[in-house]
């Protein structure tokens, strides 16, 4: 026999994963972020080290073609910037960074339509079928 499960009994299983996921991600961010610090401090790399590791990573990305093409260098400069402004803890600095960040996804949501999604109840769809002449308990209807 089928197992039925409700929309919101598998929205909230979904969720808690997602949440899993994402405090498990966050656990291993600190733990690196932990180590470069440990290493950037007894002098094991340089920020040049780590430009240099930025430009061989996307280099590689984009021989296993995961990207089309190499940042630009000032791109590159970016992404190893901010690196290091987690390495060396400037709060003000990453204060200042996040808060550019959150302005322009909130102008960016701002522009950008909003999708809707809207799920029958069962006996609309039901009702749907029989207006159709389709088989009780058969496909159900999609609408948009």
């Amino acid at each position: 026999m089928a197992m039925q499960i409700g929309l919101d009994e598998l929205l909230s299983m979904l969720l808690a994963r997602v949440d899993g996921m994402a405090m498990d991600a966050e656990s291993q961010k600190s733990r690196f972020n932990i180590m470069f610090r440990v290493l950037y401090k007894k002098g094991l790399f340089t920020k040049e080290d780590v430009l240099e590791s930025v430009r061989e990573e996307h280099r590689i990305l984009k021989e296993l073609g995961m990207i089309e093409k190499i940042p630009s260098e000032e791109a590159l400069a970016g992404v190893a910037d901010n690196l290091m402004l987690w390495i060396e803890g400037d709060v003000k600095t990453l204060k200042k960074s996040l808060e550019e960040y959150d302005k322009r996804v909130q102008e960016a949501m701002a522009r950008q339509q909003k999708s809707k999604i809207d799920v029958a109840p069962a006996a609309v769809l039901d009702q749907l079928d029989r207006l159709s002449g389709a088989q009780p308990g058969g496909g159900k209807k999609l609408i948009l």
